[in-house]
C-alpha cells in the first residue's frame, strides 16, 4: 500500500513541476468540479434563498433577484408564446441594461441559443451577424431601428422587439431620457407586425403563466459571441453551458475575498466574453450587487465612485487613463476597494505602476490586477493575484488551465523563459467557429492525448515560477479601448471604391484610448484626390465598419514603403507614427 501510495505522491509532484503554477493554488482550488447544469441552473442554484439580495443597479434602480428571477420567467413564457424551441437562435443587439440580462437567462432557460452582437455595428456586419446564425428573432435597441429597418428583411429575422434603454431608468431619468433623446428616435409604424415593443413582448408572457425549463446536456451549445478571431475573418464564437459556467467558477476562485451584497461597476459591454462573464454572470452568481453602465460616461462613473463606493471593477486601460486624466477623482475615496482588475488590452508596467500610485493616493490598499484571455476561451485564461502579481506579467493559468508556449512554425513546445506562441487548454474552450470548420481547425489543435488547445497568435513566455508574459503578438490587430480592430477588414471596405490602388492600415497611438486605426491610401493612376473621393472612402467606413474600427485619419500617399518581399511595410509604418506621436507629446502638443 506504502508504495502505492508514494508512487503517487511522486507523480503529482511530477506533475506540478511541469506546471509551476499549481503551487499558487491551494488542493481544494486545484481539484475544482466544474459544474453540468446549464447556465440559467447554475446561477439559481448559486443564488438559492437570498432573492431579497439586490442583483442590479440601473442608474439608481435597485432590482432584487426576486423581481430579476419573476423578470427572466416572464420573457421566457412570452418567447415560448412566439413559437421560440430548444436550439432556436435568439439575438440580442442591446447595451448594458437589465432587460438584456432578463432575455439572455429567459433564452438560456428555454434551452434556445443567445446570439449576443454589438449594437454599434454597421449594417452590412449586423446583416452578417444574422444571416450567419440564421437568426429568427431580434431584440434591437430602438436607436438602432433606423439604421437596420431596411437590413432586416434580407435576413430570416421575422419579427423584431424594440428596446429603449430606458424600460428600466427611474421615472425621472426615463422622462428626462423621452424628452433628450427617446423623442428623436424614429420608429417603424404600428401596423407593421414585424415589430413591436418590449413592453407589447413582455405582456405576452404575463398573460401565459404556464412555466418552460428546458432539460439542457451542459454541452449543448448555449451562446454565440462575434469577434475576428486570430486572423481577422469575422467569426460567430460557439459556447457551451459548460464552458461558460466554468468561467464563472474559475473567476470565482480569483476573487476569493468578494461577499454577497459587494458592488461591482459593469462597463463592458454585454457583446463582449469579459464583460457578459466575468461582469455579468460572474457577479449575479456571487451576489454581487452588479452596477450597468449601458455606455461610459466619465460623469456618472465618478458619482458611482463617490455614492455606491465600489468593491470591485473591471476594464481596459483606456478606463484606467480616463479615470486618472479626471480631476473630479481627486476627492474619491477608494480605501473599500477589493479589486481592480484589467484585461481586454496589454497594460505596461509604466501605466501599471502610475495606476498604482494612483490607486494608493486615494487610500486603496490594493494593486490593480491582470488578466489574459480572448472570446474562443469566454473571457480570461490566466489572471494575477497576490503571490503572482508580477509587473508586466498575465498571472498563472486560472484552476484547470493548462499552458504551453509553442514554436509557431513547429508546434513544438519550448522549455520555460524561452519564447513561442501561446497556447491554452481548458474547460471555457469554445466549441468551435459557428459554420467554419476549416478556421476552427487553424486555431483548434488536438494533441496526441485528444487534448485540444488553443493557438491564440499571442508570443509570450513562461517563467520557471510558472508566472506568464506576453510580449507580442503575430496576428496583425490593433486593440482599440480594448476591442479588436482588424486592419485587413478595413482595408477591405477601403478597396471597394473605384478610386483606391492600394491601402494599409496601422495602429497609430493615442493619448486614452491606446491606439487608433489609421489608413494610408494610394489612388489608381491620374486619378486626382478631390474632397468628394475623400468624402466616399470615409462613407464606406461608416457604412461598413463599427465605430471602433473607423480610421481615426485617413493619409493619402503616392506610394507605400514595401518589404524585400514585395509587400507592404506596414511596421515601418507604424514606426513612423510612433515617432511623430513621441515628438509631439514631448512638445506638449
Amino acid at each position: 500500500m506504502g508504495t502505492i501510495s508514494n508512487f503517487f505522491i511522486r507523480l503529482f509532484k511530477d506533475k506540478k513541476k511541469d506546471k509551476p503554477w499549481l503551487d499558487y493554488y491551494s488542493r481544494k482550488e486545484r481539484t475544482i468540479k466544474f459544474t453540468k447544469k446549464s447556465i440559467y441552473d447554475y446561477m439559481v442554484s448559486e443564488v438559492g434563498n437570498d432573492l431579497d439580495y439586490t442583483v442590479l443597479n440601473y442608474f439608481g434602480n435597485k432590482i432584487s433577484y426576486n423581481d430579476f428571477f419573476k423578470q427572466i420567467n416572464t420573457c421566457a413564457r412570452a418567447l415560448r408564446e412566439f413559437g421560440v424551441k430548444e436550439k432556436d437562435v435568439v439575438t440580442i443587439c442591446l447595451p448594458n441594461m437589465p432587460e438584456a440580462i432578463y432575455i439572455f437567462y429567459a433564452i438560456n432557460k428555454i434551452g434556445a441559443v443567445a446570439d449576443i452582437i454589438h449594437p454599434l455595428s454597421s449594417r452590412e456586419q449586423l446583416k452578417f451577424y444574422l444571416n450567419e446564425s440564421a437568426s429568427r428573432y431580434l431584440f434591437l435597441v430602438d436607436f438602432d431601428y433606423e439604421k437596420m429597418k431596411d437590413v432586416i428583411p434580407e435576413t430570416l429575422v421575422y419579427k423584431t422587439i424594440l428596446v429603449s434603454p430606458k424600460e428600466s431608468m427611474p421615472i425621472g431619468l426615463n422622462i428626462g431620457y423621452t424628452l433628450t433623446r427617446s423623442i428623436k428616435t424614429k420608429r417603424p409604424s404600428l401596423k407593421d407586425s414585424a415589430y413591436m415593443s418590449y413592453k407589447e413582448f413582455m405582456s405576452y408572457g404575463n398573460s401565459n403563466l404556464r412555466e418552460y425549463h428546458a432539460e439542457i446536456d451542459c454541452n449543448d451549445l448555449a451562446l454565440i459571441l462575434h469577434s475576428g478571431g486570430t486572423t481577422g475573418t469575422p467569426k460567430g464564437i460557439m459556447i457551451s453551458n459548460y464552458s461558460f459556467n466554468a468561467m464563472a467558477q474559475q473567476s470565482a476562485v480569483n476573487v476569493i475575498d468578494v461577499r454577497p451584497r459587494d458592488k461591482i461597476v459593469t462597463v463592458l459591454p454585454i457583446f463582449h466574453g469579459f464583460g457578459l462573464g466575468i461582469c455579468i454572470h460572474t457577479p449575479i452568481c456571487l451576489k454581487v450587487e452588479t452596477i450597468l453602465m449601458p455606455e461610459y460616461d466619465a460623469n456618472r462613473f465618478y458619482k458611482i465612485w463617490k455614492k455606491d463606493k465600489p468593491h470591485v471593477i473591471l476594464g481596459v486601460p483606456t478606463l484606467w487613463e480616463g479615470m486618472m486624466s479626471n480631476k473630479r477623482f481627486d476627492d474619491v475615496d477608494m480605501s473599500q476597494l477589493k479589486y481592480i482588475i484589467s484585461g481586454g488590452d496589454y497594460l505596461s508596467v509604466q501605466a501599471e505602476t502610475k495606476i498604482n500610485n494612483f490607486l494608493h493616493k486615494h487610500g486603496a490598499k490594493v494593486n490593480i490586477l491582470k488578466g489574459y484571455g480572448m472570446t474562443e476561451s469566454v473571457a480570461a485564461t490566466a489572471y494575477t493575484f497576490p503571490g503572482t502579481n508580477e509587473p508586466g506579467s498575465i498571472g498563472i493559468p486560472m484552476v484547470g488551465n493548462n499552458y504551453k508556449i509553442c514554436n509557431p512554425e513547429t508546434m513544438e513546445e519550448v522549455p520555460f523563459g524561452e519564447e513561442g506562441e501561446i497556447c491554452v487548454n481548458g474547460p471555457t474552450l469554445m466549441m468551435g467557429y459557428l459554420n467554419n470548420e476549416e478556421e476552427t481547425n487553424k486555431v483548434i489543435k488536438i494533441d496526441e492525448d485528444g487534448k485540444r488547445w488553443l493557438h491564440t497568435g499571442d508570443v509570450g513566455y513562461i517563467s520557471p515560477n510558472g508566472i506568464v508574459y506576453f510580449t507580442s503578438r503575430i496576428k496583425r490587430m490593433i486593440l482599440v479601448s480594448g476591442f479588436n480592430v482588424y486592419p485587413s477588414i478595413i482595408e477591405k471596405a477601403i478597396l471597394k471604391h473605384p478610386a483606391v490602388n492600394k491601402v494599409c492600415v496601422v495602429g497609430i497611438p493615442h493619448p486614452y484610448k491606446i491606439h487608433v486605426p489609421k489608413a494610408f491610401i494610394v489612388l489608381k493612376k491620374d486619378v486626382e484626390l478631390t474632397s468628394k473621393i475623400k468624402k466616399e472612402i470615409k462613407d464606406i467606413c461608416e457604412e461598413e465598419l463599427d465605430v471602433y474600427s473607423i480610421p481615426k485619419e485617413f493619409e493619402f500617399r503616392d506610394s507605400l514603403p514595401i518589404t524585400l518581399y514585395n509587400k507592404v511595410n506596414y511596421k515601418l509604418l507604424e514606426d513612423e507614427e510612433k515617432l511623430k506621436y513621441e515628438k509631439t507629446k514631448n512638445m506638449g502638443v
